[in-house]
């Protein structure tokens, strides 16, 4: 059967034929946002809300799903990835089963095409092409990723060389027995083929994740630091990164007027700075206001930005950021263009400031802390915060949790080669540690109520602008952590958290029972670890 070619292959690509497809209706490259949106309202996958953004429904799946994660077990990973519930692995002959059928399964479908870039610095970068059945999850690619050499909107960019390549087949459903699978979702990495398959799920944020996973795979290789963070510049080129779990705040905290955004979520730190991987961003809108978060909001409100999961006036389109009926995971995917002063290149200088973000669920951690270089090893591979209700199925409230590196989902290699990189560099550039709480206050969840983002936003500004360097602390008695006497803006009661409690014997019992979680979680990495960072944590 003769193909229908949409718009013409890029004459610098290799064509789909050379990845097995062979397909036998409409192939669209590299289209613009108007003809995207044109093809999903054509399919009914989406709809136009009030301001322009293009509002779609990823149910049943809301949020990621980790445990359909696999990556293929094959030489080149057998000894590199630290196997177990974090990285499934998958047998070469399942995944040739699951690659066979994927591939049959989009040749039958009208195919969208992305040619993209992940990696602002061209030292770095790595070439993806995603091959989608869904326009708009090719739009969700546009905005994520970066665009390849000399593309201005138009369709049929060059793409210089082809890195990976990403099968996505949301209607497709993986058969466990035959495949190897969990259940009828997947998302598999095979590292050898230089593939990831993504099927069973329309979640988009399954495909920015997998490119995630693979970077962090191998760029520590480069000697580059892979991180799950937000980033900024101060007007001095003072660059400051933002740790933290989904939920955390990276993305409102980075998004300062005052700040250059460098980006929201995903980030490389080599020998020459820091670079951002992505090219938009991807938002929580849970509770967004234009009071509390004018810019995020207002990128938004336009065209080309894909509300994900979102609640809409049946009428007017209205949307409605308080409601959670689909999901509290609601999503908003645009261009980093769409924010205000955003920076063009993606790229800093060395960090001065390194802030680890947590969502602390107990209500027992300071608001903010200054870390000596072993406390901000030991916090990092700890990786603590909670959850937040939506994020990964079957989380229907904030929980305690740990996870290494703040990343721990992405981590193709043990967190330890990830925490080495990161001391090195802390020592290299002398870049200040510290640890923002931005959860609860007074009490813990159900109790107490969650930190004020005035105050946390007062608290991260004195860090950036050197307020907090010469100010007095005192150790906390249970973490160590060094508390700031005062912060501009934020009452000292705040400061410290058993004077936010009415009750300091059920304080002193909850912070007992997080100190014994943090040492507990930490046992598998005292092994890989120096005498100081094990001495680091809770006394």
């Amino acid at each position: 059967m003769t193909v229908v070619t949409a718009s013409a292959a890029p004459p610098s690509a290799p064509r789909l034929e050379e990845h097995g497809l062979s397909p036998r209706k409409a192939v669209h490259w590299n289209r613009s946002p108007a003809r995207l949106y044109e093809e999903t309202l054509r399919l009914g996958t989406g709809r136009i809300a009030h301001g322009g953004g293009l509002a779609t429904n990823t149910a049943p799946h809301t949020g990621r799903s980790p445990g359909d994660r696999f990556i293929v077990q094959e030489p080149g990973t057998w000894d590199a990835v630290d196997w177990g519930d974090v990285n499934a692995p998958i047998s070469e002959d399942h995944y040739a089963a699951l690659e066979a059928d994927l591939i049959a399964h989009l040749s039958a479908q009208d195919l969208y095409v992305r040619d993209a870039v992940a990696g602002a610095d061209p030292r770095y970068r790595t070439p993806v092409r995603v091959v989608s059945e869904s326009p708009w999850h090719d739009l969700f690619a546009r905005n994520m990723f970066r665009p390849t050499e000399g593309d201005d909107d138009g369709e049929g960019a060059a793409v210089p060389r082809l890195g990976f390549v990403v099968y996505h087949a949301p209607s497709m459903e993986a058969d466990p027995e035959r495949h190897g699978t969990r259940s009828g979702a997947f998302v598999v990495v095979n590292f050898a083929r230089r593939t990831v398959l993504i099927g069973g799920t329309a979640y988009a944020g399954e495909i920015k994740k997998s490119i995630f996973s693979v970077l962090n795979f191998v760029l520590p290789e480069q000697g580059v630091l892979p991180m799950h963070c937000s980033a900024n510049v101060g007007k001095a080129g003072d660059a400051a990164l933002f740790f933290g779990l989904s939920g955390t705040g990276k993305t409102t905290l980075s998004a300062a007027p005052d700040r250059t955004l460098v980006g929201d979520d995903e980030h490389g730190w080599s020998d020459q700075g820091i670079f951002n991987f992505e090219g938009g961003c991807y938002a929580k809108t849970i509770r967004l206001s234009a009071q509390g978060e004018p810019d995020i909001y207002a990128a938004t409100q336009r065209f080309g930005t894909i509300l994900e999961n979102v609640a809409l006036d049946p009428d007017t389109r209205e949307i409605d950021y308080d409601s959670a009926v689909l999901t509290e995971n609601t999503r908003a995917s645009y261009p980093i263009g769409f924010i205000p002063g955003a920076s063009p290149d993606g790229r800093g200088g060395h960090p001065t400031n390194v802030i680890f973000l947590t969502a602390d669920a107990f209500g027992v951690l300071p608001p903010v802390a200054r870390l000596d270089a072993h406390q901000a090893m030991y916090h990092f591979l700890s990786g603590y915060t909670a959850k937040v209700a939506g994020t990964e199925r079957g989380v229907t409230e904030p929980r305690a949790t740990f996870s290494a590196c703040f990343g721990a989902p992405f981590l193709p290699r043990h967190p330890a080669v990830y925490a080495g990189l990161l001391g090195d560099k802390l020592r290299t550039h002398g870049a200040r540690a510290w640890l923002v709480n931005t959860g609860w206050t007074g009490g813990g969840h159900g109790n107490g109520a969650r930190m004020e983002l005035a105050h946390t936003r007062a608290m991260v500004a004195a860090v950036l602008d050197g307020a907090l360097d010469a100010v007095a602390t005192t150790a906390d008695p249970v973490f160590g952590l060094r508390v700031p006497a005062q912060v501009p803006g934020v009452p000292r009661r705040v400061l410290i958290p058993r004077d936010t409690w009415a009750d300091g014997v059920a304080y002193d019992a909850a912070a007992a029972e997080l100190a014994a979680g943090f040492k507990r979680n930490f046992e598998r990495f005292a092994g890989r670890v120096s005498e100081g960072v094990r001495a680091a944590g809770p006394a």
